[in-house]
């Protein structure tokens, strides 16, 4: 076999698990040509979008990864999840619920002041919740039969696999806000002490008033 035939082996297989690599970054849900839906791990044929960035935001304490059975987390290795909610959110509170019970580790990402709508909209384009983000994908809004497949084709378990006593993160508010220290109050130096201003003696004779007289 020619170097050149080699060398030519050795590219295209390189190329093939640098793709591979990135399909595995990625959950797809394709439209085909009649209009139904499909999710896979896999680009389609003639895929023109790039998926948009995620942004990976961090949680409470929770039980450690390394606690969890294999294919979870494979799958939250490779997906994670994260979760944008808000307060008097009823599809927020649904979405949250089918977390839980299909047994999906995920981080929660409170969206209450100015600041967490603005970075929610440089996210998600929009200011609507429930946001999700499965990996690099993006899922506006619950439904949970859209929501199901998207796990599905990123490998999750379909039932809850999560061992007994799992703590899932606590929710933390999308933009961290810090508070500046109060700064050092200057100590003020003491005033000197005023020299005491002597007060004349009504009762003390003076020189128009040689014999004290007090009227």
């Amino acid at each position: 076999m020619s170097a050149i035939r080699v060398a030519a082996l050795a590219a295209l297989a390189v190329g093939t698990a640098l793709a591979a690599g990135l399909a595995e970054a990625q959950v797809f849900r394709i439209v085909g040509p009649d209009g139904k839906v499909t999710f896979s791990d896999r680009p389609p044929p003639d895929a023109k979008a790039v998926p948009a960035p995620t942004v990976t935001m961090g949680g409470g304490a929770a039980t450690p990864a390394s606690n969890l059975p294999l294919e979870v987390r494979n799958a939250a290795s490779r997906y994670p999840v994260t979760l944008y909610t808000a307060a008097n959110c009823a599809p927020c509170d649904a979405g949250r619920s089918y977390l839980r019970q299909r047994g999906i580790p995920y981080t929660e990402s409170t969206v209450t002041k100015s600041e967490d709508f603005a970075a929610l909209q440089r996210l998600s384009g929009n200011s609507n919740l429930p946001f999700l983000t499965i990996g690099a994908q993006h899922v506006p809004g619950f439904a949970e039969g859209e929501w199901s497949q998207y796990f599905d084709a990123a490998g999750y378990p379909r039932s809850s696999q999560l061992p007994s006593g799992y703590r899932f993160a606590e929710p933390q508010p999308l933009v961290a806000v810090q508070v500046a220290p109060a700064p050092a109050q200057q100590q003020r130096p003491a005033a000197a002490p005023q020299r005491a201003q002597a007060t004349p003696n009504p009762d003390r004779p003076n020189a128009d008033n040689p014999a004290g007289i007090r009227f």
